[in-house]
């Protein structure tokens, strides 16, 4: 990836709505010329895609919990992490090294939904052997940015002579 791409890449990360004028005028480029990279990105699988995101409280979605799921002995984690991923209050779903085999991020609007969420989706599903859960409190950052770094950029080769 070259410096332009990154500075792009940069650029989209911060504010995804930003007009393509703008992002042009930022890195020295015609419009026509980013919105040509920015399509090879995503057709790259650089960029993976573009998100609204919410105020959860404004939903009914303040509260954020973590559910720490230990599979059933025998049990197929791929058959598990997909029907988790299909619960509309999980947030995200991971696959984990440790004595837990699967952590969910879930918001929902209080404990007693959190509750239902928890027995009646999470814990019912057969492969789920037990469950732990702790509420967050107070969340000081949330983010789906990845830090980008000059590493990512490739130094053009030099030419010998």
């Amino acid at each position: 990836m070259d410096e332009i791409s990154f500075k792009i890449l940069k650029i989209l990360q911060e504010k995804a709505r930003v007009p393509n004028i703008e992002v042009a005028r930022q890195v020295g480029m015609a419009p026509s010329g980013v919105l040509e990279r920015v399509r090879k990105l995503e057709k790259q699988g650089i960029i993976a895609g573009y998100e609204v995101r919410l105020n959860p409280t404004r939903f009914d979605r303040g509260l954020v919990a973590f559910v720490f799921i230990h599979l059933q002995p025998g049990s197929d984690p791929s058959g598990l992490g997909k029907a988790l991923a299909a619960i509309p209050d999980v947030q995200e779903i991971h696959y984990v090294a440790g004595e837990d085999c699967f952590l969910a991020k879930v918001r929902v609007a209080d404990t007693a939904q959190l509750e239902r969420v928890r027995r009646e989706r999470i814990a019912a599903l057969p492969q789920v052997r037990s469950t732990r859960t702790v509420i967050a409190l107070h969340t000081y950052k949330e983010t789906a940015r990845i830090p980008l770094d000059d590493s990512a950029i490739q130094k053009p080769k030099k030419r010998r002579t």
